[in-house]
């Protein structure tokens, strides 16, 4: 079973940038479908951005056109470039890699905090 582990958040201005990282304990490009998710106080978990093992990239409305979901193959690593960041962008991101007839896998929370 691949493990993830990220890094990469904090506090930021709005309109900073961030970049979160996301370590995978071995390959994972071209296997696992790739994604970031976010869980705010009080609410639902929901789906960013993701990467498919075709390396299509897809955005949640939200964050389209201001982050960038991106890899790394070699450092078996996956990114979330967010930049233009909204004090609504807070909230705890997570990584996960599903593969069919694979255990999906979480990486830890990365909490990011967007405030003046």
């Amino acid at each position: 079973q691949v493990q993830l582990v990220g890094s990469g958040g904090g506090l930021v201005q709005p309109g900073g940038s961030l970049r979160l990282s996301c370590a995978a304990s071995g390959t994972i490009f071209g296997l696992y479908v790739m994604s970031w998710y976010r869980q705010a106080p009080g609410k639902e978990r929901e789906l960013v951005a993701t990467i498919t093992t075709g390396y299509i990239t897809t955005y949640a409305d939200s964050v389209k056109g201001r982050f960038t979901i991106s890899g790394d193959d070699a450092k078996n690593t996956m990114y979330l470039q967010m930049d233009s960041l909204e004090p609504e962008d807070t909230a705890m991101y997570y990584c996960n890699a599903v593969r069919p007839y694979f255990p999906t896998a979480w990486g830890q929370g990365i909490q990011v905090t967007v405030s003046s």
